[in-house]
């Protein structure tokens, strides 16, 4: 068994402030910028929410987003996806 650490493949939703479309704006480019990261994200403006999949460490993304759109960000769920499961928000 090798000592490095391999990434969990997981689903994170969290809650940001969306107000206006410079807000969606923002919060969608930093994602994009992310993409090496992430396998997939989804902006849901009316919930005021974002959810984002891939195999990362859930803290390192939600404080890079909050870096990147100087927004706060609120962790809301965090779901352990097994690799056979399929990548579903």
């Amino acid at each position: 068994m090798s000592g490095k650490f391999s990434l969990q493949f997981y689903c994170m939703t969290v809650r940001m402030s969306i107000d206006c479309n410079g807000c969606y704006q923002r919060i969608r480019r930093a994602l994009l910028q992310m993409q090496e990261d992430l396998d997939s994200h989804l902006i849901d403006r009316k919930q005021q929410r974002v959810s984002v999949c891939g195999a990362f460490v859930p803290q390192d993304v939600a404080i890079k987003l909050r870096k990147k759109t100087n927004r706060r960000v609120e962790i809301l769920e965090i779901k352990e996806i097994d690799a056979g499961d399929g990548h579903r928000l």
